[in-house]
């Protein structure tokens, strides 16, 4: 269809009517229709696109007719699946026109599947919209959100209807989520009625609402806080308490389990350690669900043909006429029975003492629970905070359950098949290290991990020459290098993997463990060839920088394999590679010791030229340009004698503030502390000339939340400001460059640092 003759020009009702056809074929039952329909919507420009949904949302009239409500109920649709395809510039462009659609449409009581499908594109428009804007419309939304509620809860009251009242509670709890703290004025006006929807939806058709209220109280509860949230604290827990023993005695699929594990969880959020009081009532069935059997069966393949697909049952044909078949129903709320256990220990850590080791004796089995992945992901996530429970009752305790769990983690390292899972158990070993410290793995450990991670790095490497080999194939096409770049992807976050388990070796043993570390040193030397993708240039450097920051002065010994692909990889195209060697410049010189002091000397001039590139402030660049800057600070900080100071200082203030890198950027200001205490003339500048630059530094560090008043470092960066504030001509000069929010920025510091 043409949707316009020009993007300026207003669409014709002809057109208009050929679009809402389109809707209408979108979602026919007809493949072929549907499938040519999407081929025509494709190539609708995009403003065009939404001009026309919106108008089929507001129900706005075409000719003689309105358009029909699956048509409506289709733009709605289209427009939330525009929202996440394009977040968030779409919800940037078109909030104005499309919140207001949405709640008009929401707020017409004509069609309740039309409302149903407006709060839903409501939800996920606001899942991506920023903060800043959807505040602007906060009272008209909430003021519609609560007369539609009102209306909703008379006609549950009346009819028992319930479709658009699901959504609605959802919409409302997606607005608490994003707006946050901002919330608390329309607190009470909602509280009452959603309190009333839990205890009205009591049939057994009523309880995905009252599983979503539930799910809603919970996220306002965390959104406006624990000060607001305690007026109605002790009612709602009686609520989630009647349901949880409702719960109890009904079916293992019912539809409020997860929405009320989910509640519970953000119950322990809010309350904290106040939460512990409330454990008992909810641990025991959890670990039930948690560790329920899943129901299999080996059936003939006649006996299969005659179950039904509403049965629950998945099945594997294995031949001979027979099949391996396992009820699927319970598995879901085994796996997040399992994420909830792993969610109170991570929260309540020395709270949760008393279940631990029956918890970890629970989980190290399902490590092997090939039934479903998130299961087997949800036990190796327990069990660094499962070890970090165990710390309270002293080392014995804690070394003895590291016994239990170190071996089976270790194995499943090596056996397991699925990436994603196999990438958190290698995650979890990582943490499960940095809990238990330097000698934690005796010798068969080690020998055991290096076998492993041995193999991963070469298969690593073979899988790249497959991949190759099949680009040379005659079926080689677009879709084939589609899925070997998936590939790629998976074994590239494998290696990210690898990664992170030597990272927590190098930074609790630290050069102890380098003798045992040359079993793969020649596996990591070739990451760093200049003739290896990014990605493993990338990751190479990053064992090298770990390598530098904890084995050091040891790490010198392996200065000529890292020395010219450090150097050199500053120079790379792609800014991970540049951020990698920048970092290991850095490293070595606030780690390095004196044997680095040629290799600093000669990093100067590299990280000074990619900062000085015209686009290094882009958002692609900014992370590798900020760890540039970070490094010429560690060098002019530990190794001045490197490098003319004199020159260089006023260069490296210049580029300060750093914003996006955290970590880095609280560095620069503790060493532009050191400056500043010390009256370094450079810094201080001429009659006190520099100061007003230092003082805007500070003001942004605050905006961009790089300064936690809690850090020492903020203590004495508010005292920098105090001292300057001391002269009342100087301080009047500093403040008149900052805007209205770089002052308030400074005063909060000052309040609370």
């Amino acid at each position: 269809m043409a949707a316009t003759g020009s993007a300026g020009l207003p669409a014709t009702v002809s057109e208009k009517q050929e679009f809402y056809q389109l809707l209408k074929n979108l979602i026919n039952p007809s493949c072929m229709v549907r499938r040519q329909a999407e081929e025509i919507y494709e190539n609708i420009p995009g403003l065009c696109k939404t001009t026309f949904l919106l108008d089929a949302v507001r129900n706005r009239r075409v000719g003689y007719e309105d358009p029909h409500p699956r048509v409506r109920a289709a733009a709605c649709t289209t427009l939330g699946q525009m929202a996440t395809d394009f977040a968030p510039s779409f919800q940037k462009k078109f909030h104005e026109t499309v919140i207001a659609a949405l709640l008009r449409t929401m707020e017409n009581q004509g069609n309740q599947r039309v409302q149903s499908h407006a709060a839903s594109a409501l939800i996920i428009f606001i899942e991506d919209c920023p903060k800043s804007l959807l505040v602007l419309y906060l009272d008209s939304m909430v003021k519609n959100l609560h007369s539609i509620l009102v209306i909703k809860l008379q006609e549950l009251i009346r009819n028992g209807t319930k479709l658009a009242l699901e959504q609605l509670v959802t919409t409302i709890a997606s607005v608490a989520d994003t707006i946050e703290e901002k919330f608390i004025p329309y607190y009470d006006t909602f509280m009452p009625s959603l309190k009333h929807i839990v205890e009205l939806a009591a049939q057994k058709e009523l309880k995905p609402l009252r599983g979503k209220t539930i799910e809603c109280i919970s996220h306002v509860g965390l959104a406006v806080g624990k000060e607001k949230f305690m007026e109605d604290i002790s009612n709602v827990m009686q609520l989630l308490l009647k349901a949880q023993s409702d719960l109890n005695n009904m079916e293992d699929d019912d539809p409020q389990t997860s929405y009320l594990v989910s509640a519970w969880a953000r119950m322990c959020k809010i309350l904290g350690k106040d939460f512990q009081q409330y454990l008992p009532l909810v641990i025991e069935p959890l670990i039930k669900t948690a560790s329920a059997k899943p129901d299999v069966a080996l059936l003939d393949t006649q006996d299969v043909e005659n179950m039904s697909d509403d049965d629950g049952w998945q099945f594997v044909n294995l031949g001979d006429q027979q099949s391996f078949g396992i009820k699927t129903s319970g598995l879901e709320a085994k796996a997040t029975a399992c994420q909830m256990l792993v969610y109170y220990a991570k929260e309540l850590r020395e709270g949760f003492i008393e279940y631990t080791e029956q918890v970890v004796k629970l989980m190290i089995p399902l490590l092997k629970f090939y039934f479903h992945d998130n299961v087997r992901v949800a036990a190796a996530e327990s069990m660094p905070f499962l070890l970090e429970c165990a710390r309270s009752r002293g080392p014995e305790y804690i070394s003895q359950m590291w016994k239990c769990i170190c071996d089976p983690l270790i194995k499943a390292i090596g056996t397991e098949p699925d990436t994603d899972v196999l990438s958190e158990i290698m995650n979890s070993f990582a943490k499960s290290i940095e809990v238990m410290g330097d000698g934690c793995l005796n010798d068969e450990h080690l020998e055991e991990l290096g076998g492993i991670l041995k193999a991963k790095l070469e298969g690593h490497f073979k899988n790249q020459e497959l991949r190759q080999v099949k680009r040379q194939e005659e079926n080689y096409d677009q879709q084939v290098e589609m899925s070997l770049q998936d590939e790629d992807e998976c074994d590239v976050y494998i290696l990210t993997k690898v990664s992170d388990i030597l990272h927590s070796l190098f930074s609790t043993y630290k050069e102890k463990i380098l003798p045992w570390f040359e079993q793969l040193l020649p596996l990591i030397v070739n990451l760093i060839c200049s003739s290896r993708p990014w990605p493993d240039r990338q990751w190479g450097l990053c064992i090298f920088d770990d390598i530098i920051e904890h084995c050091s002065p040891t790490s010198f010994k392996y200065v000529e394999y890292f020395r010219w692909p450090m150097l050199l990889n500053m120079r790379d195209n792609n800014p991970e590679v540049r951020q990698a060697a920048a970092y290991g410049l850095g490293v070595m010189a606030q780690f390095g010791g004196d044997d680095y002091r040629s290799l600093c000397s000669e990093a100067v001039p590299l990280l000074v030229k990619v900062i000085k590139c015209a686009n290094s402030k882009t958002k692609k660049n900014v992370i590798a340009t900020e760890n540039c800057i970070s490094a010429i600070g560690k060098i002019l900080k530990f190794k001045p004698n490197c490098v003319n100071v004199d020159e260089v200082l006023p260069h490296w203030l210049s580029w300060l503030p750093l914003h996006e890198d955290k970590e880095e950027a609280i560095q620069t200001l503790s060493f532009l502390c050191d400056l500043i205490e010390s009256n370094h003339p450079i810094v201080i500048g001429p009659n006190n000339s520099n100061l007003p630059k230092i003082v805007s530094i500070i003001a942004e560090g605050k905006i961009n939340e790089t300064i936690n008043c809690e850090d020492p470092c903020a203590k004495r960066l508010a005292n920098v400001v105090r001292q300057i504030k001391t002269s009342e001509e100087l301080w009047l000069e500093c403040i008149s460059h900052l805007d209205d929010e770089q002052q308030e920025a400074l005063l909060e510091l000052l309040n609370f640092a």
